[in-house]
């Protein structure tokens, strides 16, 4: 794979960074099916969602809406934060980030000190939930009206897809079109719906698995908290137009417990992976079995697990919130060992 994985020796922006991240096997069939792991945590910030943020402030210049000492706006729970962070501070831009507590500490501690402005939705509360729809509205209202100021809205942007474009290109090189079936995260539908759209020019027919939270609703209900973290549509937010149903052949849930006791089996192998990533992997090593022989599986891995060590690799915080499951991790890590053994 030299032509996706080989990263120009000197570069001179940190956005020249982006992109061509490495696939790792994490598991394999007798049959010859295996699990591919698409590491996204490579690219500077550790998340695909700079991939995004890049494109869609180059939408925004190449628009007219954006201007040398402009200022740009977004509602995130961190990853698109800290790429327009990064993005905008090369660029020269002021960007304000309003965020709620339900982000991860370290991602909020990270845009600050990457020069990004915080506005909290919910600066007077103790709690951690979601409030998406209310950063969503102060984001927009923030923006309304103030000149040579753009609100990105990432969970609308056609934008957020075309930066999942490359993602496609560089798994078709990598793998010379043997791809079948395609499984990520859903939350603002750019990453899975991004990489599948452009995908389907460079390959034969694949499967397209879109996995969101339990409690999230785009795939349908009952709505209620979770704590996985930038994914999902919580009740009383809109499902982003990203969002192809078209595209995604099936769409599926994974609860909290078995997607952070995904995460922490997976450590276990040497590899630190978000919240997210683990309701992936989850599903993935669920499918890999009972796949037919020879079939390629590639995973989003949208997140790195380093911004989590307080939260999903924390046992206090999992134990108050009630997600600590060793049954569930040793189940996971059995299957994980068994699988790691037939590669």
């Amino acid at each position: 794979m030299p032509g996706v994985l080989q990263r120009p020796a000197v570069v001179s922006r940190v956005s020249d960074l982006i992109g061509r991240t490495p696939l790792l096997e994490l598991a394999a069939t007798e049959t010859g099916s295996r699990l591919l792991l698409k590491l996204e945590m490579f690219n500077p910030t550790g998340t695909a969602k700079i991939r995004m943020a890049r494109a869609m402030v180059d939408a925004a210049e190449a628009a007219g809406e954006l201007r040398s000492g402009g200022r740009i706006v977004e509602s995130t729970s961190g990853n698109t934060g800290l790429g327009l962070s990064v993005i905008a501070a090369e660029r020269g831009y002021t960007f304000t980030a309003v965020v709620d507590n339900h982000a991860a500490a370290d991602k909020l501690r990270a845009m600050k000190a990457l020069g990004a402005e915080l506005v909290h939705v919910d600066a007077d509360s103790d709690g951690d939930e979601l409030h998406t729809a209310a950063r969503e509205e102060l984001a927009e209202n923030m923006a309304r009206g103030q000149d040579n100021t753009v609100f990105t809205e990432q969970h609308n942007n056609p934008a957020n897809g075309v930066g999942y474009f490359p993602v496609a290109h560089e798994l078709a090189e990598a793998l010379d079109g043997d791809i079948d079936i395609l499984i990520g995260a859903v939350g603002t539908g750019g990453a899975l719906c991004g990489t599948g759209r452009e995908l389907a020019r460079l390959v034969p027919e694949f499967t397209v698995i879109g996995v969101e939270p339990k409690g999230s609703i785009a795939f349908g209900g009952p709505a209620h908290d979770y704590y996985q973290s930038g994914t999902g549509t919580p009740e009383g937010a809109e499902i982003g137009a990203l969002v192809d149903f078209g595209l995604i052949d099936e769409g599926v849930k994974v609860g909290d417990v078995e997607a952070f006791a995904t995460c922490r089996a997976v450590a276990r192998t040497g590899l630190l992976i978000g919240g997210s990533a683990g309701g992936v992997v989850h599903e993935a090593l669920h499918r890999l079995p009972s796949l037919p022989p020879g079939t390629t599986m590639v995973a989003l891995i949208n997140d790195g697990g380093e911004k989590y060590l307080d939260t999903v690799f924390n046992d206090d915080w999992m134990a108050e919130r009630a997600l600590l499951s060793p049954e569930t991790e040793r189940s996971v890590e059995e299957q994980l060992t068994k699988l790691r053994g037939n590669r």
